[in-house]
């Protein structure tokens, strides 16, 4: 069967340098929604907690608690507490969500700075902590997400400024953080309480060039195993559609990976792996065929090199990769 590999060497220099660029790695808090990006979630919480961290950031309940015994502190972004736990805080993305949180639940307050996706508007934020006080909630956090920290638009630097105005307006005491993997390298002096990191943790960040940035190193790496073997004759096809027709007699082998399984249809025909190995035909559901008698393939060491061949990003391509993959760190 199809399985991933997950390199500890590779996360825990991107954790260095992540550390490095915090300052702690206390404030490194890691995000592991959507199954960690594909890579795992249990498999990339417990190389955390073996690296040091403490933190995590998850999607919803049922994730926090798949990682609640590796970390002191996780953070739902979008979910309602179902039960109390003294390590997990909960969102508050909008004012009618207020209500919907029972007392005493630990809460961080999203503020909408310029993304326009979740968080309360920044002139509500004196009068919805005075809520969260009535309802008996616990505000440990105020936070921001960054929309543009990957783009040179301006947008960034507005955001920015504008969640110090936030910071300033806001009582003592709180944590305040902004910074996702972008944000966070293009800090020359990091100072808030904590970095949510995700994509630079897992190897495959990018920002434009003028920002100067060392590479970091992918974590991931895609395997499939061979099926059948056969010669396939010129001017027979191979595949659905018949898209490729072979110039020349070649041998063609199927392996057990394919768009069910997250390998996108879209690399059909165009595909080369890493050792120059190319597909044959178009990507069925759960096969892809390649000119290579090989046993074993490995389709992707990169997503980024993934992404630029099906014209997405390396966030879709890690995510994409189904749970029920056998992942194993080596």
């Amino acid at each position: 069967m199809s399985y991933i590999t997950l390199s500890r060497e590779n996360f825990f220099y991107n954790l260095d340098k992540i550390a490095k660029q915090t300052k702690s790695v206390d404030k490194i808090a890691l995000v592991l929604k959507d199954n960690a990006y594909g890579h795992g979630i249990c498999e990339m919480a417990s190389l955390a907690k073996e690296y040091g961290v403490t933190k995590a950031v998850v999607r919803s309940n049922n994730e926090a608690k798949k990682v609640e015994e590796f970390f002191e502190y996780v953070l739902v972004l979008a979910d309602i507490p179902q039960e109390k736990s003294p390590k997990v805080r909960y969102t508050i993305n909008d004012i009618s969500a207020i209500k919907k949180f029972p007392k005493d639940t630990l809460v961080e307050l999203k503020v909408n700075t310029g993304m326009n996706r979740n968080g309360i508007s920044m002139d509500e934020v004196q009068s919805v902590i005075e809520l969260i006080q009535e309802q008996g909630l616990k505000l440990e956090a105020i936070f921001t997400h960054h929309g543009c920290a990957d783009e040179l638009n301006g947008v960034y630097e507005l955001q920015k400024s504008n969640f110090l105005e936030v910071k300033k307006s806001s009582p003592k005491g709180l944590r305040f953080h902004s910074c996702n993997s972008a944000a966070l390298f293009r800090e020359s002096d990091f100072s808030e309480d904590m970095a949510r990191v995700g994509i630079a943790a897992y190897g495959c960040m990018e920002l434009p060039r003028e920002i100067s940035l060392e590479e970091f190193k992918p974590v991931l790496s895609l395997y499939a195993q061979k099926i059948s073997s056969q010669v396939v004759k010129k001017g027979e096809y191979i595949g659905y559609g018949a898209t490729l027709e072979v110039c020349d007699e070649c041998l063609v082998s199927n392996y057990d990976i394919g768009y069910g399984d997250g390998f996108f249809r879209a690399n059909s025909n165009v595909y080369e792996t890493p050792e120059g190995v190319k597909i044959a035909g178009r990507v069925s559901m759960d096969n892809s065929s390649f000119l290579s008698n090989e046993e074993e393939l490995l389709l992707f060491n990169d997503a980024s090199k993934v992404a630029e061949v099906v014209g997405t990003i390396s966030y879709e391509v890690l995510t994409s990769l189904k749970a029920y993959i056998k992942r194993q760190i080596v």
